[in-house]
Formats: C-alpha cells, sequence, structure tokens
C-alpha cells in the first residue's frame, strides 16, 4: 500500500518531533515514522545513571517547556516521557514500530520502504539522529570469552557487570560518567586515546550553559572560529579524567592489543579486566538512502544546515548539523524552523 505525503519524517525522537511541530503548524500532510516500538525508547535503553547536562530550562523542545524545577538535570526517563508528551500534546502523526529499509528518489518526490509497505511523499527529513550503531574496535575480537565485553549504549548498570576489575574505554562524556559510576564498587581503568578539554558543569553558582548563552556559544556555527576548534575537541562537561585519577582511577592512553586476559596501552602498560567496557561512540548507518550525492564516501550525509543536494531530501538532528546545539534537545527546533522555511519555501532570517 503505497501513501502519499506532503513531507516523510524518519525518525521520532527529539529532532523528528521539533520538525513535526513545524510542519503541524504550516498544515502540512506529513507522517513521522519510528522504528522503535514507543516513542524516548533510544532515552529509556540507556545506562540507569544517566542524567541530562543540560538543566530543564534548556531542555525546551519548541512550543512546550521541560517539566521540572528551574536548573535540575533530567534523568533519561523524564526525557522519554517528555518526548512522548511532545507527540501527544501536539497531536502528531507519529507511527512506531515502523523501521525504513530503503529510500530511493522517483520523478519529484521520493519513496520509503517498510514492512508495512512504501509512503510516497514529496519531501523526506531524515531525523535519525548521529547515535545509530555502536562503534565496537575489531581488537574487542582478540579478548578471552570470559571477559564479559559491552558497549556502553547496552551498560545499565555496576550490578550487571562481573566482580573485579573493569576497563572503560573511551575518555567522552559518557565513558567518565561510567568509570566513575563503576569506581564505586571495583578497581577502574580508563583509556583514552586523546584528552579533551573538561569544562565544569557549574561556574560560580551558575550551570556552565547559562554563561554559554551569555557569548552565544550553543549558537556558534560550524564554520566558525569557535566552531571549528569545538567540533573537533568536544569537552567534557561536569567530571573529567583528572578529577577521576584523583578519585583512585587509573587513567591509561589508548588500548593497544588485547591478548587473552591481558589488555597492553600504548604506554606498554598491562590491565587484566573482567569486564570492559567500549564507551568508543557510534557511527552514521544512512545505507539505506539510495540516493546520488546526498552521502559522500564514507557514508556520511553530505549538507548545508542539513539541505543535500537532492531536492526535497533534508537532514536533522546530526551533530554540528550547523552549531553546537543542534543535536542537543533545547536546540534542535533551531534547524527544523530553519529546514521548515525551506519545505514552505519561505526565505529564513534564522
Amino acid at each position: 500500500m503505497t501513501r502519499v505525503l506532503d513531507v516523510l519524517v524518519i525518525g521520532g525522537g527529539q529532532a523528528g518531533l521539533a520538525m513535526g511541530y513545524y510542519l503541524k503548524r504550516a498544515g502540512r500532510e506529513f507522517l513521522i515514522l519510528e522504528g522503535a516500538s514507543e516513542i524516548g525508547a533510544s532515552w529509556r535503553s540507556r545506562w540507569d545513571s544517566l542524567v541530562l547536562f543540560t538543566p530543564t530550562q534548556f531542555d525546551n523542545l519548541p512550543g512546550q517547556r521541560f517539566p521540572g524545577a528551574f536548573d535540575t538535570y533530567p534523568t533519561k526517563d523524564e526525557v522519554a516521557s517528555y518526548l512522548a508528551s511532545y507527540a501527544t500534546t501536539f497531536d502528531l502523526p507519529v507511527r512506531t514500530g515502523t523501521r525504513v529499509s530503503r529510500v530511493v528518489k522517483e520523478g519529484d518526490g521520493y519513496i520509503a520502504t517498510t514492512k508495512q509497505g512504501t509512503i510516497e511523499a514529496a519531501q523526506v527529513v531524515v531525523a535519525t539522529g548521529p547515535f545509530q550503531t555502536p562503534f565496537v574496535p575489531h581488537i574487542s575480537a582478540d579478548a578471552d570469552t570470559e571477559i564479559a565485553q559491552l558497549h556502553s549504549s547496552e551498560y545499565r548498570r555496576p550490578e550487571d557487570l562481573p566482580s573485579g576489575p573493569a576497563l572503560v574505554v573511551g575518555g567522552g562524556n559518557s565513558g567518565c560518567q561510567i568509570a566513575g559510576e563503576l569506581a564505586a564498587s571495583r578497581p577502574t581503568a580508563l583509556a583514552l586515546a586523546k584528552r579533551s578539554p573538561v569544562i565544569p558543569q557549574r561556574l560560580l553558582g551558575r550551570d556552565i550553559w547559562w554563561w554559554g548563552t551569555k557569548v552565544l556559544l550553543p549558537k556558534a556555527t560550524v564554520g566558525s572560529k569557535l566552531g571549528r576548534r569545538l567540533s573537533t575537541r568536544d569537552p567534557i562537561i561536569g567530571v573529567g579524567p583528572r578529577s577521576l585519577a584523583r578519585s583512585g582511577i587509573m587513567l591509561r592512553p589508548a588500548v593497544q592489543s588485547i591478548t587473552g586476559r591481558t589488555v597492553t596501552f600504548a604506554d606498554r602498560a598491562t590491565f587484566e579486566p573482567s569486564s570492559i567496557v567500549w564507551a568508543t561512540g557510534f557511527r552514521g548507518a544512512y545505507g539505506w538512502i539510495e540516493i546520488p550525492g546526498v552521502l559522500d564516501a564514507e557514508g556520511r550525509p553530505l549538507h548545508r544546515r542539513g539541505v543535500t543536494a537532492s531536492n526535497g531530501l533534508y537532514f536533522l538532528g546530526l551533530s554540528w548539523q550547523w552549531t553546537r546545539g543542534s543535536a542537543l534537545l533545547g536546540w534542535v527546533g533551531d534547524d527544523a524552523a530553519y529546514l521548515a522555511d525551506k519545505i514552505n519555501g519561505e526565505p529564513s532570517p534564522r
């Protein structure tokens, strides 16, 4: 069965819902497809203690305030509930449990294939976000099978891991938070391939995002001098490696090899963990977009602020799509508004 739409939005997370808000206001015939069984599923599946590093006042999608006390930090489940509430409040047409396996261009429009049938739309917004396929280095295959290994996206709580030393690989925000939590119950090492700058969560009694908005940091564009610097070395917010080291966590350089139960680091030091958490990030997965000119040789989106060379095809919610805030809850609406103007054929002052 084929359904013809003005706009098809692929992805029902924060980016897709923000897009839906503006399309609804414009009176467009559109549909949002979400591969998971419920809105907010990707948030609910993260580790139990995860909280946002942006306080409530900076977590609003367009048209609806994020609930909760001012200057508090929402939990992952509170974010998931907010997204579900947002879709209900604005009566957004979201179809869950519908994963797109193929998108092709046909004539002046596009055809998306799902297990439930095909959908035809004049324009398509890919809003699947930056966290799609967990990346684990091939070196993980060399480890003894007795070592429990999991990606940070699979980690839930320390009690799920076997007792004994733990190794966390990756020194970004996720790696530092997980290492800090594990260290309370076991010897923990944190392997860092590179050092990132660290920014305190609060400074002089105010959250760092309050200070950032005063100097327009979240709106620094990817092409600006500041944007070019930050996009290649995204800072850690809150507790960084040095603070973790002071609390007893062993800092190590990059993992060089794994032989059986022994992990060897770039400085030739060794460690024998009972478990390894790979906080090594994600990779995009856009192979289902079968349209020439919208992906580079590495399979990454080619765009300028979400607008591609294929007329009517857009990306939304990518890290540094246009600014530092492009993939964040409280700022993704800026790019959604910009793309809505493009879709509606209106000049955008943004």
